[in-house]
């Protein structure tokens, strides 16, 4: 459970440092990422995205804290409707696949009252269902465009998929 002092701080210091310049705006909501209809809707998206040109989504390392209970795909899918053709969604999610105590370190967190749900690559790659993921595809992140600071680790260090998709 998060300290509930903790998120008026950090509110106050997201909205602080978070200062629309020349060169792009920017805005902090305080919103859930489970109130989709909440975000979408907020006067912060309109006034600092132009949601008639494409955009970005970035949902890194944000759905394995988000149980099948709450709909994580109807959740992309409906921030992903929101968005114009040509937009991306950039997207991650903490696997199992490759080692065997990342479930049992997942049961930890659950314990101590927070999601961690884990997805193998076919759940992972339905969060991109009517998309063109761009090459090549969902992957162990490190393995997505690999360069030499990532060669010597394992699929199993690293143990989350991502993948980036555009929307037709």
């Amino acid at each position: 459970m998060c300290n509930p002092g903790v998120v008026p701080i950090v509110l106050a210091h997201a909205r602080a440092l978070l200062t629309s310049t020349s060169q792009g705006r920017t805005a902090y909501l305080d919103a859930d990422i489970r109130d989709p209809a909440r975000i979408l809707a907020a006067p912060e998206l309109r006034d600092t995205l132009d949601l008639t040109k494409p955009v970005a989504l970035s949902l890194i390392a944000i759905f394995h804290f988000i149980d099948d209970a709450d709909d994580p795909y109807g959740i992309v899918r409906r921030l992903v409707g929101a968005l114009p053709s040509g937009s991306y969604l950039a997207l991650t999610n903490a696997t199992g696949d490759h080692d065997p105590t990342f479930e049992p370190a997942a049961e930890t967190y659950r314990r101590r009252g927070v999601t961690m749900r884990l997805r193998n690559r076919a759940e992972v790659e339905r969060f991109f269902d009517g998309l063109e993921l761009i090459d090549p595809g969902v992957q162990v992140v490190h393995r997505w465009r690999p360069d030499p600071t990532t060669e010597d680790l394992t699929d199993a260090q690293v143990s989350v998929y991502g993948a980036i998709a555009r929307k037709p």
